[in-house]
């Protein structure tokens, strides 16, 4: 494990993924600012005035990470704020299930797939917090070949299925919960 660990090419691929799902997040943070800035202000830890260019900043500081990551001089200051950025956000989401207010939209898919906020997503952020503190480890030098590219690509498409999979799956699972919640709540109304 150590070995793959200093691998460039599963190195790459790491940073590839993350590049990807922080460039996304960002185009839709930027695509629909009123409904992220709704979302923002929904966690109540931005003050009202700030709501507006704090979704700005955080869609900048993105894509920013995402820049980041692809190019070999920035590669540690982009896992450094891919790192940042993943705590960042789960320290938002831990103060709002602290709080007990579950029902808040994370953010963090295509706004519009609404995912209430969990413990799963602590989780999810550390293990991606995790992954970016590996790309600013140094690699091992080695040739690359033709194939190193195939993989290079298919690494990063299947993260990026792999991503989509995961967060489909916590939003369904949450719907569901909510769903079993609310048919309890009205049998024992009844």
């Amino acid at each position: 494990m150590a070995t793959l660990l200093h691998d460039p090419l599963f190195v790459l691929v790491i940073r590839g993924a993350l590049a990807l799902l922080f460039a996304s997040a960002a185009w839709h943070k930027l695509r629909a600012r009123d409904e992220f800035a709704a979302i923002l202000a929904a966690y109540r830890l931005v003050p009202a005035a700030l709501v507006a260019p704090a979704t700005a900043v955080i869609a900048a500081t993105e894509l920013g990470v995402a820049v980041a990551l692809l190019l070999p001089n920035l590669r540690v200051a982009g896992a450094l704020g891919a790192a940042g950025l993943l705590a960042v956000y789960a320290l938002a989401i831990g103060v709002n299930l602290a709080r007990g207010r579950r029902m808040i939209d994370c953010g963090c898919g295509a706004l519009g797939a609404r995912q209430p906020i969990s413990e799963w997503l602590l989780v999810r952020n550390a293990l991606l917090a995790a992954a970016a503190a590996v790309t600013a480890q140094p690699v091992a030098v080695r040739p690359f070949v033709w194939v190193d590219g195939v993989t290079l690509v298919g690494g990063v498409v299947i993260a990026a299925c792999a991503w989509t999979a995961a967060h489909g799956l916590a939003a369904a699972a949450q719907r569901v919960a909510e769903r079993a919640a609310r048919l309890q709540l009205d049998g024992a109304v009844r």
